[in-house]
């Protein structure tokens, strides 16, 4: 029982958070502003508390001590004494059970009780009150957990060439809960990641990175319980270090990490999204949990003219202090953990724009980013920037420093612009389909810079965005004031579920044009986990409460639907075997083609000839075709030999055809081009499959007359130049 332990013993005061040593366990806790801390032991089985002990020592505004006999799996929390004084931006209460920031892993679970506020809810006071409930009964306690053990048999990560990474953005139970071939007890946790099934189906698909949204520890928000309702999502971080338990049976760290292992292993790379830029504890009357207990001046940034109030930086009510060094500690603490124990190859960072930001707004050169940089772990992990956040001079785009990839909004809203608004951006769809160089303009920063998406976790999904004109957010409680307005969709004349063939026919169709213009443009493309299967959310953009079958991907709906699944597993096989849909450095035509003296990159006119100013702002033109050819010189290789990695053993020679008119096409291809070899149409997505089937005259997929391509109206044509033998294959 944790009553028999002692007083605890000064320590060394590092590293932070509880370690497991010989005879005992270290506890160490920053807190510039506490005037006293107590380290509190619960009975693992009960809840209840057992012991206060005083931290006796404190050293460079850390508060420590050694617990003899002390061992992995005790349960604890801090209560931090100091004053309460939130005019000033004090809120220490020690009445209010802490979690550890460090906590490896969590015990019980947050309950929604008045006790957890550090004020008295509904005192005419509001925040400036002061609460005196024991918070512990309903607040999840730390928990002492020792490194996972290094004799694990290692698995090494994926090698994922850059150039060839296909993003898979995926919630661990809305993935897995209704996944075909999984026994029920694996469903919806991390043991289904792991799964044989699981590993098959990425394969088949052909992506090479799973994104899961959040799995760090995180709360539900209280109004959200009230409703009935959950966060589904995960975006309101508790605890940075400790795995999520609603996805595992008992031991989330061993569960998660053996998932990670197992996805390696079949060749998978596992990539974290991460919230580092706001906590579930909300403004100034928000729950005391963690941070704001522990040091509220110290770990979220307050209004200078009034410190009382937080700044607000991410629409959660709070915005971390990413500039304050032991934050900035913590967060790369964090980092390490899940890098170098979990063995995740790379993260995507919410609301990045956050962590930029020092006294003067957001600053590439801030010391966030200098500390991933310089760090020897982390500057090998793939890094991701959600290039925003709501405060002033949020919107980043292009504008983080060399090493990180950022999400491309503009791809989506130019893509549906194009398919769905019918809008005229024939010149902004040409540079997002070249890896958006108007945009990433660094000279130092890959086409892979650049993560295309055309749907993500926040927004309507693939299906829906054809099949709505408007969110449809009823279900969330929130009077469809939720989610955003901007969607750039279209119901192609009914909103909703459609039985007209000829509606369900271009809905698919303009799928299959996302699809197509998403795979086969340079940069790194994302999916979202269901849209290769029309996975539908009824027309909820933002089913971030959602639990339930509107968020679970239901997978019959691919064995129904056999065209879209197939198209995706083409176009990705294509661009595996076309590198020069997957080039590492900038498309910009001054390099030329080997074999046809021509442009590496041309776009061209109906008439064969290069596009010209008019043509690109001519009224209402949607016709445009790309040709790339991969035999020119390639930058930075020796007497401008490509490296295999840079030329096809087949060919590479492709050209990109796209009509966006209501009327079919005939281009003419021009002469030099056939000096490469023949050429044929491998991809057509006027067909449910995108396969071509030979045929000759309007929307025919062939070559049947020499230098001339026909495309059908509203469709994409990717052609392929074979040379020599290879042309049999």
């Amino acid at each position: 029982m944790t009553a028999s332990f002692g007083r605890l013993e000064p320590s060394r005061g590092a590293p932070l958070g509880a370690t497991v040593r010989d005879g005992g366990v270290d506890f160490a806790l920053f807190s510039r502003h506490a005037t006293a801390v107590e380290l509190c032991l619960f009975d693992a089985a009960t809840g209840v508390e057992q012991a206060r002990l005083p931290m006796p020592g404190r050293d460079e505004e850390v508060w420590h001590g050694f617990l003899p006999g002390a061992e992995a799996g005790l349960h604890y929390g801090y209560r931090v004494h100091g004053p309460w004084a939130p005019r000033d931006g004090d809120r220490f209460n020690a009445h209010k059970l802490l979690i550890d920031p460090y906590a490896r892993e969590l015990g019980g679970r947050l309950i929604w009780d008045d006790a957890v506020y550090g004020h008295t809810l509904g005192h005419p006071d509001r925040d400036l009150s002061f609460d005196t409930r024991d918070s512990a009964p309903f607040v999840p306690r730390s928990v002492v957990r020792a490194p996972l053990s290094r004799r694990r048999r290692a698995v090494a990560r994926p090698d994922i060439d850059p150039a060839h990474r296909v993003i898979y953005e995926a919630h661990v139970k809305g993935f897995t809960q209704r996944f075909p071939g999984l026994e029920a007890a694996r469903r919806g946790r991390y043991a289904a990641l792991g799964s044989r099934a699981v590993i098959r189906y990425l394969q088949q698909l052909g992506v090479t990175t799973l994104e899961l949204l959040p799995v760090h520890a995180f709360a539900d928000d209280h109004f959200l319980t009230e409703r009935g309702l959950s966060n589904y999502w995960g975006y309101q971080s508790l605890a940075f270090m400790a795995p999520e338990g609603r996805y595992a049976h008992r031991d989330a760290v061993k569960e998660l990490a053996e998932a990670i292992k197992a996805l390696h292993r079949g060749g998978i790379e596992v990539f974290l999204d991460v919230v580092y830029n706001h906590t579930c504890e909300g403004n100034e009357m928000g729950p005391t949990l963690c941070y704001r207990g522990i040091d509220n001046r110290s770990y979220y940034r307050l209004r200078e003219e009034d410190p009382r109030y937080y700044v607000d930086d991410t629409g959660c009510g709070n915005t971390v202090a990413a500039e304050h060094p032991r934050v900035l500690q913590l967060i790369m603490d964090s980092l390490r953990f899940w890098a170098t124990e979990m063995h995740v190859d790379g993260f995507r960072f919410d609301l990045a724009s956050a962590l930029g930001r020092e006294r003067r707004g957001f600053d590439a050169g801030a010391g966030f980013f200098d500390a991933v940089a310089q760090d020897p772990v982390l500057r090998r992990r793939t890094l991701i920037a959600e290039p925003w956040d709501i405060g002033p001079g949020g919107y980043q785009l292009g504008a983080y420093p060399s090493g990180w990839s950022e999400w491309n909004d503009r791809f989506r809203d130019t893509a549906r612009r194009f398919w769905l608004r019918r809008e005229p951006v024939l010149d902004a769809l040409s540079d997002v389909l070249l890896g958006s160089s108007d945009t990433f303009a660094d000279s130092h920063r890959a086409p892979q810079a650049s993560i295309n998406l055309i749907s993500a976790h926040d927004g309507f999904t693939l299906a829906d965005m054809v099949a709505y004109d408007v969110k449809h957010n009823g279900p969330n409680g929130e009077g469809n004031r939720d989610g955003h307005d901007h969607n750039l969709s279209w119901n192609h004349g009914v909103e909703g579920p459609s039985d007209d063939p000829d509606i369900r026919a271009a809905r698919e169709r303009s799928q299959r044009n996302l699809l197509a213009t998403l795979l086969l443009a340079q940069g790194a493309p994302m999916l979202l986990a269901g849209d290769e299967c029309g996975h539908t959310q009824q027309g909820n953009n933002n089913a971030y409460c959602q639990d339930n079958e509107a968020s679970w991907i239901d997978w019959r709906t691919r064995r129904q639907r056999t065209g879209l699944p197939a198209l995706t597993e083409r176009l990705l096989r294509l661009r595996r075997e076309l590198p020069v849909l997957t080039r590492r450095h900038r498309l910009h035509g001054d390099r030329r083609s080997r074999s046809t003296g021509l442009p590496e990159v041309s776009w061209l006119n109906g008439e064969g000839e290069p596009m010209r100013d008019p043509d690109w702002h001519a009224p209402g033109a949607r016709f445009v075709a790309l040709l790339l050819l991969g035999d020119a010189d390639v930058p930075g290789t020796a007497d401008g030999v490509p490296s295999p990695r840079d030329v096809s053993t087949r060919s590479d020679h492709v050209l990109i055809v796209i009509n966006g008119t209501t009327h079919d096409v005939s281009l003419r291809v021009p002469d030099e081009a056939f000096a490469a070899g023949e050429w044929r149409t491998v991809l057509d997505t006027a067909r449910v499959d995108g396969a071509p089937d030979g045929s000759s005259g309007a929307g025919s997929v062939g070559l049947p007359d020499r230098g001339m391509v026909h495309i059908a109206t509203e469709s994409m044509l990717l052609v392929r130049c074979y040379t020599g033998a290879s042309a049999q294959a």
